[in-house]
């Protein structure tokens, strides 16, 4: 009887450690996740503190003796043609393309998540009516149907934020869908309803907290697809308006000097480059960690 306490003891450690413990762990042990983590933090803290970290503005076009400037000690990325700081526009062009990245991403789970748990939980004609929504948006091409509705609104910032919401809450309503499909016929689901609990009671009060973890990843899975609609927007002109530095649009103003001034083209693309990877890393690794069953998939 003295060996068995201990085993019960584990056995209710291990219980008590919950679902969360298990994926937190999961995720430590995916070291490429792990590091794409604290590369994205690094990057969110220089977007935020972006004003404390530079001594002039991204528009003040204090050097215009030494336009055009190539990197040095004194200017890390160089000067762009306005006579203005290269590195001090790129790090302020992330709190642009992060923020519009958040911002979208927000949106699209406020859109995606009702309406994926509508259709995964009552099926039948609703299910058939969002699935064809889904597929319509599937068929156009996002960046071709971004760029209509951008030059029809004259872009700016919060059209930019929703036009990238229009097209990514559909892989956030895929994910909600699947994981409302697999939890309705669930026996808390069937006593809940026994109860008497109403339809949106149980949308509420049980279906969506246990869909929490594709609601995660899709949320950071969508930040990513709009910063590179931003950027693909600002890059054709439709997008953030100058001075406003962004990444697409210094890409674009690079993209002019490429063969005698490469610095103007290569920060702005490997900012946007490494900050998309990243977040693509680390939402996977989440995904990985938070429903193992899809790992290898």
């Amino acid at each position: 009887m003295a060996d068995v306490a201990p085993v019960l003891t584990i056995e209710a450690s291990h219980k008590s450690r919950g679902a969360a413990y298990y994926a937190w762990h999961r995720f430590l042990a995916n070291k490429g996740a792990v590091f794409a983590g604290v590369l994205l933090l690094l990057i969110l803290l220089v977007a935020v503190f972006a004003p404390f970290l530079t001594g002039v503005g991204p528009n003040e076009q204090k050097y215009l003796t030494s336009a055009l400037a190539f990197p040095s000690a004194e200017h890390w990325f160089g000067i762009d043609d306005l006579g203005r700081d290269y590195f001090t526009r790129i790090i302020h062009g992330a709190r642009v393309s992060i923020s519009i990245g958040l911002a979208a991403a927000s949106f699209s789970v406020l859109i995606g998540l009702p309406l994926g748990a509508i259709a995964g939980y009552f099926g039948g004609t609703i299910d058939w009516f969002i699935m064809r929504i889904i597929e319509i948006f599937s068929v156009v091409p996002p960046l071709l149907a971004a760029l209509l509705l951008a030059a029809l609104t004259k872009g700016g910032y919060f059209n930019i934020v929703l036009i990238a919401a229009l097209f990514g809450w559909v892989q956030v309503c895929l994910m909600v869908r699947a994981q409302v499909m697999a939890f309705r016929n669930k026996e808390f689901i069937r006593a809940a309803q026994a109860l008497g609990g109403s339809t949106w009671y149980i949308i509420l009060r049980h279906i969506i907290p246990n869909s929490i973890s594709p609601i995660i990843v899709g949320f950071v899975l969508a930040i990513p697809l709009a910063m590179m609609l931003e950027a693909g927007l600002s890059f054709l002109g439709v997008g953030i308006p100058p001075p406003t530095p962004s990444w697409g649009q210094m890409i674009n103003l690079g993209i002019n000097f490429m063969f005698f001034y490469w610095h103007l083209a290569l920060f702005p693309t490997l900012a946007l480059a490494i900050t998309v990877l990243v977040v693509t890393m680390f939402g996977d690794g989440l995904r990985d960690a938070l429903d193992p069953t899809l790992k290898g998939r």
